[in-house]
């Protein structure tokens, strides 16, 4: 065990969902072929204005509320003065000094990872660096950015990964962002700084971590590094690094030997920006049952702990089993044949469970008949697919498929009585209290009546026949 404490903070960039750039009306459309989706607002071309999205402020307004920030109501905009090539202004515009939200949390196993602040930024051109020269894309200058900065908390590569992909999965549910790490539109820079005692080291950053597993990597990496500089008498240096996922280290950028001087003021072509009540109410309304909500209502209901986070991350089945949520619909049944043959239906014809004919009523009607043990498993199967294709009840399709659940208790006595003589030895272990031997006999039976009885029907006959034996 390492006698370092590790500290780590994350910046996170999301790009929001909107349909047009945060200062101009171009369409918001990285994949659009390259510099199509552009106007001379985005290339900062002279005299031209910039003109505030407010649906960008209402999606980082719903942000921070699904992160539990503290609103900002009065807040205005600053320009961020640096030269880069993907910058054509010569400046961002961003929040520096009025963040839309901050004071936030999540929650990673039950301990709070605070959020110092959340503010809104435009983002820059994408360069793309092949044959000795660099090509710029700027259908990305201008998409409407939210940057989410952590407090130093998390102390294990565990607590950053489960951080991460709790901000994902929140902002994915709230709608505000595709949250398509692997694409570009979530990216994290991870502050890396090891310590032997209560005072903070010297901390590097990781610059745009393409995934929450290379996250893992890259700290586990960094963690070492730093390890060995200290331990073989060297100095921790404050540095900008890269992630290389050839090789999974971290590859220097650049040393910070003095700080950036990017002269903050506030944006003159933007007027200040009041936030009032009833909107962030309105917002507040609009925002649907998170991840961690419906994860407590799921364990609530006997979902299994496993079944649970596959749901969390099929919303669309999640939202479909939500529909259930003022029921007594049968939680465990239901969400296994969701995970099950259901979801194998819908990822085999690249179909949402909103784009077949399985209706409320009838998902209803099918969990009952399940739960009661009116029908088997074995029956399901064979009618899924003209349950979720046509719109008959899961009834009438039992009736236009010739299926029927016998009732004939003669008939299953003879099945039962045949099977019981066929194996005595596991009806005497059974009479001497071995349960698992009534479960083969009850597998013996199911087979020969292949499931035309209630089981519920076999069991109770198969009980009593054996007593009698």
């Amino acid at each position: 065990m390492s006698k370092y404490t590790a500290t780590i903070g994350i910046e996170i960039h999301v790009e929001l969902k909107t349909n047009s750039k945060v200062f101009s009306p171009s369409k918001n459309d990285y994949n659009s072929t390259a510099n199509t989706n552009i106007c001379e607002i985005d290339l900062g071309y002279p005299g031209v204005l910039p003109t505030l999205n407010k649906g960008v402020i209402m999606s980082a307004l719903k942000a921070c509320l699904g992160l539990n920030c503290n609103i900002n109501k009065k807040m205005h905009f600053d320009r961020k003065n640096y030269f880069y090539p993907d910058l054509p202004k010569g400046y961002q515009i961003t929040q520096a000094r009025t963040p839309i939200g901050c004071d936030g949390y999540v929650l990673v196993d039950n301990k709070k990872i605070r959020i110092e602040r959340i503010h809104i930024e435009e983002d820059t051109a994408k360069s793309l660096h092949a044959n000795n020269k660099t090509y710029l894309n700027y259908n990305r200058a201008g998409v409407p950015l939210i940057e989410i900065v952590s407090c130093p908390d998390m102390h294990t590569k565990e607590e950053a990964m489960k951080y991460l992909e709790r901000i994902r999965e929140t902002l994915f549910y709230l709608g505000v962002s595709d949250c398509k790490i692997e694409e570009g539109s979530m990216r994290a820079d991870v502050n890396v700084s090891i310590s032997d005692n209560d005072t903070l080291g010297t901390r590097t950053e990781i610059k745009n971590i393409g995934s929450i597993s290379n996250v893992g990597i890259a700290i586990d990496y960094e963690i070492k590094r730093q390890e060995q500089i200290i331990e073989s008498g060297g100095i921790i240096e404050e540095e900008t690094r890269k992630f290389d996922s050839a090789t999974n280290t971290t590859v220097l950028m650049r040393k910070k030997e003095t700080g950036n001087d990017y002269r903050y003021f506030p944006e003159p072509d933007i007027p200040y920006l009041e936030i009032f009540d009833d909107m962030i109410s309105s917002v507040k309304e609009s925002i649907v049952l998170l991840p961690d909500e419906r994860r407590k209502i799921y364990l609530e209901r006997n979902i299994l702990p496993i079944n649970v986070e596959k749901l969390i991350n099929n919303k669309d089945l999640s939202d479909y089993l939500n529909n259930f949520i003022e029921t007594d619909i049968n939680f465990k049944i239901a969400s296994n044949l969701l995970l099950t043959d259901i979801l194998s239906y819908l990822n085999k014809n690249r179909l949402s469970i909103f784009d077949t004919k399985l209706s409320i009523n009838k998902f209803n009607e099918l969990v009952t008949l399940l739960s009661d043990g009116i029908i088997t498993n074995k029956i399901f199967k064979d009618i899924m697919i003209d349950i979720l294709e046509s719109d008959s009840s899961v009834k009438d399709i039992l009736k236009e498929k010739n299926i029927s659940l016998e009732t004939d208790t003669a008939s299953l006595e003879e099945i039962i009585k045949k099977v019981l003589l066929d194996n005595e030895k596991s009806v005497n272990d059974y009479k001497a209290g071995k349960e698992n031997a009534l479960k083969f006999l009850m597998g013996m039976v199911m087979k020969e009546v292949k499931g035309s009885f209630n089981p519920k029907l076999v069991n109770e006959t198969l009980i009593k026949m054996c007593k009698k034996m």
